[in-house]
């Protein structure tokens, strides 16, 4: 053996052997390991390789293109925060991790989706309202339009003309084909041409015709020639005579079933002709193949289970749909037969049966269930005689003792004695009926009706009718003490019994007691109730929600009884005394509001809202010194009180006393000075003509308040009314300094700069409010009609624009914006103006203005309510309606007018007379302030004759005239007002224009 041949030579390789692995030669590949090199046109190895596969090209393609599904990470397809744009380990293998790791990140995604799906939801909901409002449909634009369509009349509509035609002349007028009658004798005529003729025309032969018989010519019959048809003698003539009068024959028998003869008398038997339509009666609106069907399950039935009433019940009802009702009577008879225990059938049957029949059928029914109780009540309703009835009745109660339905119906048909004599007997036999004791009781007399209650709660000790009707007894025979006791007994007793207490259903009871007018019966029932079933901390709020579903059922004693418990139990809650004193100014006395607030202020005494409410009373009432009075025990209570100073301040100057309103004032202004007292002291000094004192006090005001805006404008005011303008400027500026946010301080200056010519400051201190203000109306709309003021209507409508667009749902300005428009776009625009406030009061009354210069009283009217109800304290809407109402509304309209309506146009006119004497206090100086002083002074001294005065509430004074005198004295006196400021509007119109 040789020793340097290596012993592995010659040998296999051992499993898995891979050549050079030890020494790292791997990686490289050779031309012998893939091949010889191939073009991409070669064909493949597979000879039967599908289209797309059967190159080398094909195969290289598709192979990249599997490389790039499986991965793409190129450079560009890399983002910084998402990665790569397909997944890195998608060829690696899905296991259980990734599975949950799925799962946590699609749960984490939908919980952040629904936590922005709210906010998503609102923008993109707002993204489409704003892409709807800037690009709105054509339908939208064009609504009011339509809208208008409801009010045209067919005659208008008629007449409308046709729309405009693009087209040419020959395609807008074609030749339509006209088709007129033919007379019978151009058919007769023309019947003719079908005929063969034998001879030939003579000018035919003159002049060369068919002089030679033709083989088969003309004078041969053609084969097909002489067959019979329309035109041809073999059928025979057309007799056009004959077939028009077949069709006049025609026409007269159609016209004489339709029309009526000359004398009016239709020649269609009525009677005749309604019998024929009861004939065809189905009133079944279902098919036939369905009542067939029916008729054929329900016998079925019938035969299967022939004593199953429903069957025969169902079987004849549908006959008698179907109209077949001798049918239905002839099935229901069987019924009867075959279920003679059947209340329903003999009850249908005798529904099914004519009078005297249905009689029979019930006397029978009777002989076989003899107890049935609707069986004689179906006979006596089938009686027409009373006696009859009655006599029918007493012998089913000989049957039936017990029935309490037929006890009733026998009772009813009664006198009331005998009626009497019956319940007496009606209670032994049904002893358990409360509406029978209850029903005896009303007819015996006190002592009797007592009795008879007694043995009721001893037969039925669970009922609370009984109870409750035996305190309604003793109250109308005046023992008003029992009537409490016997409610705590009903309530022990009840209780006892093992009877739950329903709060609900006694209340319920004491509000019928209430309607009855059992007064004190309905006062002890909430009583002994109100507590029952109510948590400590929930009784306040539970017992003011009672009272006020009493008020609103309009049971009123019931209210006062909760007040007047609420009371007891609360005796020093303030707002439980106020619900109660504004309930008895509004439904109760004036007597019994002062005995209420006499007790109010007994245990509350600092509550300066009840003393003021008293002395209020007095002053309306007339009663000056119990007013004073009640107002010093006030001043006692609460010595520092601003309200009550102030309120006896008022009472001093509206009744004239002027020093002692002085007086008090001065007292106030050292014990209480406030910004208000200082503002009432001003006010007094200015409207008495006291100018320099009033200017000393507004300046010692402005001293201590000067961030009260009133006190500037006052100021201000004053410095005007002596034509000092450059003051008056000096102190609207101080005050705007001091109080940039007061809206009255702005408007103000900018009417004096317009008052004295300057136009352009006015206009540029109106600016730098709204910068001062952002999203004032009261500001813009005064922009709007500084400039219309001016003439500039342009420039109006420019600023209207902005100021929409700043505040888009005033209410105010959307009302001034309609009348901007010209008279065609008012409508458009107060529809506009409806979209964005729909329940604007101003917007509302703009619309019912709108309709009102239109002439359209009716619907004017009906927005005029609109207004009035949804703000009743809006005065310009109460004048306006008032004013409608004077020019367009009848007499009967004038006099519906409701009191409310009354106290709003005088509380109207009350304030406007107030702002007018405020406005021109002092020494009248010109012809217009003498006027406006005139105007104030005597609104005010009408409003005092005639009115009462309260503030917030103004009456007409009560006189013990009828009412038709109080109304036509009202009439006149807010006659007498509007004249006179009728005659101060003209004087105003007069200066305006000299101005």
């Amino acid at each position: 053996m040789n020793k340097k041949k290596k012993p592995f030579l010659g040998m296999p390789a051992p499993l898995g052997y891979v050549p050079g692995l030890g020494r790292g030669a791997t990686g490289f590949t050779t031309r012998s390991d893939i091949g010889p090199a191939r073009d991409a046109n070669d064909p493949v190895d597979d000879r039967h390789a599908p289209p797309g596969k059967r190159t080398v090209g094909d195969q290289m393609k598709k192979n990249q293109a599997a490389d790039d599904d499986d991965e793409d990470l190129n450079d560009t397809n890399y983002d910084e925060f998402n990665g790569y744009a397909g997944s890195l380990f998608s060829s690696g293998p899905y296991e259980k991790d990734d599975e949950e790791a799925d799962a946590i990140y699609a749960a984490l995604d939908k919980r952040m989706d629904e936590r922005r799906k709210e906010r998503r939801e609102q923008r993109e909901k707002e993204e489409i309202e704003k892409y709807r409002m800037e690009r709105p449909k054509i339908q939208q634009q064009f609504s009011d339009l339509k809208r208008k369509l409801a009010e045209v009349t067919e005659e208008e509509w008629l007449s409308i003309p046709e729309v405009g035609d693009a087209r040419n002349k020959r395609q807008r007028n074609p030749r339509y084909e006209k088709l007129t009658p033919v007379p019978d004798s151009f058919f007769a005529k023309h019947l003719q041409t079908g005929e063969n003729h034998t001879s030939v025309d003579p000018r035919q032969t003159q002049f060369g015709g068919l002089n030679t018989p033709y083989p088969g010519g003309l004078n041969t019959p053609y084969p097909g020639g002489m067959t019979p048809g329309l035109m041809t003698p073999g059928t025979g003539e057309l007799d056009m005579r004959k077939i028009g009068q077949a069709r006049n024959t025609l026409m007269d028998m159609r016209l004489s079933q339709v029309s009526d003869s000359v004398s009016g008398q239709t020649v269609v038997d009525p009677k005749g002709y309604l019998t024929d339509l009861n004939s065809m009666i189905p009133t079944h609106g279902g098919d036939i193949n369905d009542i067939k069907k029916a008729r054929l399950l329900l016998k079925s039935v019938r035969e299967t289970n022939p004593h199953h009433p429903p069957a025969w019940i169902a079987s004849a009802r549908l006959e008698e749909v179907t109209g077949k009702l001798q049918v239905a009577r002839n099935l229901i008879m069987k019924g009867t037969e075959m279920c003679p225990k059947s209340e329903d059938v003999w009850l249908e049957a005798a529904r099914l049966q004519p009078g005297d029949t249905a009689k029979a059928v019930v006397a029978q029914a009777v002989r076989h269930l003899p107890q049935s109780v609707r069986i004689y009540i179906r006979a006596a309703e089938l009686e027409t005689d009373i006696r009859a009835k009655k006599r029918v009745l007493r012998k089913a109660l000989e049957h039936v003792p017990n029935s309490v339905r037929l006890w009733k119906a026998a009772v009813e048909l009664e006198e009331p004695e005998d009626a009497r004599i019956m319940l007496s007997r009606a209670v032994e036999c049904c002893p358990t009926s409360v509406e029978l004791w209850l029903a005896l009781a009303r007819l015996e007399t006190y002592e009797n009706a007592r009795k008879v209650l007694n043995k009721a709660r001893e037969n039925i000790p669970t009922d609370r009718h009984i109870w409750i009707t035996a305190a309604k007894l003793e109250e109308a025979n005046g023992n008003t003490q029992m009537v409490e006791k016997i409610i705590d007994r009903a309530i022990t007793s009840l209780r006892a019994n093992g009877v739950e207490i329903n709060r609900e259903q006694w209340i319920q009871d004491a509000e019928e007691c209430d309607r009855a007018g059992s007064v004190a019966t309905c006062q002890a029932v909430m009583r002994a109730v109100i507590g029952i079933g109510i948590e400590e901390e929930d009784r306040k709020h539970t017992w003011m929600e009672d009272a006020d579903s009493c008020v609103a059922h309009n049971a009123l004693e019931c209210a006062r009884a909760i007040y007047a418990y609420a009371l007891q139990v609360f005796p020093s809650k303030k707002s439980v005394w106020l619900r109660a004193a504004y309930f008895e100014k509004n439904h109760g006395t004036r007597e019994s509001l002062e005995a209420l607030l006499q007790r109010a202020v007994a245990h509350c005494p600092k509550a300066e809202v009840l003393w003021l409410m008293g002395a209020k009373s007095k002053w309306l009432a007339g009663d000056v010194p119990a007013a004073r009075s009640i107002l010093a025990l006030a001043f006692q209570a609460n010595p520092n009180s601003e309200e009550i100073w102030l309120a006896a301040v008022k009472l001093e100057s509206e009744n004239n006393e002027y020093e002692r309103a002085r007086r008090l004032l001065a007292k106030a202004r050292s014990s209480a000075p406030t910004a208000r007292v200082f503002m009432k002291s001003v006010k007094l000094e200015w409207v008495l003509g006291n100018i320099t004192a009033a200017q000393e006090l507004c300046e010692e005001a402005l001293r201590h308040y000067e961030d009260f805006p009133k006190l500037w404008m006052m100021k201000g005011q004053i410095e005007e009314q002596g034509e000092l303008m450059e003051k008056a400027r000096e102190a609207y500026n101080q005050g705007l300094k001091k109080c940039p946010h007061s809206t009255p301080l702005w408007l103000l200056l900018s009417r004096l700069e317009e008052k004295i010519g300057q136009l352009t400051r006015a206009r540029a201190i109106l600016e730098k409010s709204r910068l001062k203000n952002p999203k004032n109306p009261g500001l813009w709309l005064e922009s709007v009609r500084l400039e219309y003021r001016a003439g500039l209507k342009n420039i109006a409508n420019t600023l209207m624009a902005k100021a929409l667009q700043e505040c888009p749902n005033s209410g105010i300005l959307w009302s001034e914006a309609v009348f901007l428009e010209a008279r065609p776009q008012r409508k458009t625009k107060s529809v506009d103006a409806l979209k964005k406030c729909e329940h604007d009061p101003h917007v509302l009354l703009a619309v019912a203005k709108l309709f009102w210069s239109e002439r359209k009283i009716t619907k004017a009217r009906e927005w005029f309510h609109r207004t009035v109800k949804i703000d009743s304290d809006l005065g310009d809407a109460w004048a306006f309606f008032y004013k409608f109402e004077l020019q367009h509304g009848t007499e009967e309209q004038q006099e519906e007018a409701s009191e409310k309506k009354e106290r709003n146009i005088l509380l109207s006119i009350e304030s406007l007379g107030q702002t007018l004497l405020g406005s021109v206090a002092g020494v009248p100086r010109n012809a217009l302030e003498k006027a406006a002083w005139m105007v104030a002074v005597r609104t005010k001294a009408v409003m005092h004759r005639h009115c009462r005065t309260s503030h917030g509430n103004l009456q007409p004074k009560k006189h013990p005239v009828k009412r038709p005198s109080r109304r036509r004295l009202l009439l006149r006196t807010l006659y007498t007002v509007a004249t006179c400021w009728e005659k101060l509007f003209a004087l105003s119109a007069v200066t305006t224009r000299e101005f």
